[in-house]
């Protein structure tokens, strides 16, 4: 046979002869049972390729015809797969089971944080008041005998010892000193601050709070304190004193 024929091919392909070889003795002629040996050889090779399933040949790769025993192939699942489907259907119930919790915590429970949360996420934001719309209070004490001026350009100043209140509360930005004297700037809002320099002691650092009720600074009489109030960068002046107090011009 053709050995360059693969195994499908040769199943296809029914065996008409056959040969046999057999060492026969010397000087002996082909007798009828050599003749039977070859029919029944042959007849045994037809009856096997007719029992044989026919192989499939659907598909072809690279040219050649291929089994479709040999490319389809049952595929079977693992115990990783199973273990994995299973994790992640009980992670999804433990899931919406804290979800349930949670929203029956918060329907019982009002002060909760996430209800706080979610509070402060609703609730709007109050809108700040703008500089004009704030009541200014004095930045001397009332005990004090200094003479309080405004200028033409809006500069508060005093000459005299007293203790020094801020305009309105706030936060100290900053506090900066030049020789011995001491600069402060306050923030009242966002954009609303006052600066007050010529200050002999400071009894506040950055990042504290002020009031106006409470003096932030001391000022001993030997120098000139000035005190100007902002809008952003622009300098304020729509305003005047009413005694030593400041009042917004209407």
């Amino acid at each position: 046979m053709n050995e360059g024929l693969d195994y499908a091919q040769m199943l296809e392909i029914p065996v008409s002869t056959v040969s046999v070889v057999k060492k026969k003795p010397l000087f002996k002629r082909w007798t009828k049972k050599e003749e039977d040996l070859k029919q029944k050889v042959v007849e045994s090779v037809n009856d096997r390729a007719e029992e044989a399933p026919a192989p499939q040949t659907d598909f072809v790769q690279d040219g050649l015809y291929t089994s479709t025993e040999e490319l389809v192939r049952p595929t079977k699942k693992g115990g990783k797969d199973k273990f994995l489907g299973r994790f992640l259907i009980a992670e999804g119930v433990a899931a919406g089971l804290i979800a349930v919790g949670i929203f029956i915590t918060n329907m019982l429970v009002p002060n909760t944080a996430i209800n706080a949360f979610m509070g402060a996420i609703t609730t709007p934001a109050e809108e700040e008041a703008a500089y004009y719309e704030l009541t200014l209070s004095p930045v001397v004490s009332a005990l004090s005998d200094a003479q309080v001026n405004v200028s033409a350009d809006g500069v508060i100043s005093f000459t005299g010892e007293t203790a020094v209140y801020p305009v309105y509360g706030g936060t100290v930005a900053s506090v900066t000193a030049t020789g011995e004297q001491y600069t402060v700037r306050i923030d009242h809002t966002s954009t609303f601050s006052s600066v007050i320099t010529g200050l002999s002691d400071v009894y506040v650092n950055e990042g504290d709070e002020v009031r106006a009720n409470l003096p932030f600074a001391y000022s001993d009489g030997q120098s000139e304190v000035k005190v100007s109030m902002y809008d952003g960068d622009t300098l304020l002046n729509g305003y005047t004193l009413s005694g030593v107090v400041p009042v917004w011009n209407q």
